[in-house]
């Protein structure tokens, strides 16, 4: 077994972490694949400790001087295979419409393409408030988008709906301010 210590240490590597978001995701699927309300509530769990990690990673690689390359690719890519596939089991089950979240991956793609071209000029494309704000709402939806089911009266469908078209009106809007931003690396 491991000491408080050792978790503590492994819990505060930026790196574990982040692979951590991406183990998290074909648990989400597994749970999923059964929906019921403890499946779903503990999914909304997985999720909602996954989502946390985006924030904490980021924290100790800065605070402790943990900024790797690894962790420069894998982070942004973590974040995506989670949400994506969270986004994509709520359409399978029919709980969102699937327009909307090929809309939402499709930006993701987009703008990973985006940052992948800016690299190779020698800059880089950190995220705006406004990209931030995008995933902090799809959070917000995912969240209680999984858990569906009524629960103490609470219809969590109609909040996650809720969040989800913000979510949605971010993530065009922030897309479309990052390729006008950096149309200039677009030119053929």
């Amino acid at each position: 077994m491991f000491s408080r210590g050792q978790i503590i240490k492994i819990l505060s590597n930026p790196n574990n972490l982040t692979l951590f978001r991406v183990a998290a995701s074909p648990i989400i699927v597994i749970l999923l694949l059964s929906p019921n309300r403890a499946n779903t509530f503990i999914t909304a769990l997985i999720f909602s400790a996954a989502a946390i990690t985006d924030f904490l990673d980021g924290f100790f690689a800065r605070q402790k001087g943990l900024v790797s390359n690894f962790g420069k690719v894998m982070d942004p890519i973590a974040d995506k295979v989670l949400v994506s596939t969270s986004f994509i089991m709520l359409t399978a089950l029919g709980w969102i419409p699937a327009w909307i979240v090929c809309i939402i991956i499709g930006r993701e793609i987009a703008v990973t393409g985006l940052r992948n071209i800016i690299a190779q000029n020698g800059k880089d494309l950190s995220a705006s408030s406004l990209g931030k704000y995008k995933t902090g709402f799809q959070i917000a939806a995912i969240i209680p988008l999984m858990i569906h089911f009524s629960y103490l009266s609470i219809d969590f469908h109609a909040i996650g709906t809720i969040f989800l078209w913000v979510a949605l009106t971010l993530t065009v809007w922030s897309g479309a301010a990052y390729f006008i931003q950096y149309r200039r690396f677009l030119q053929v």
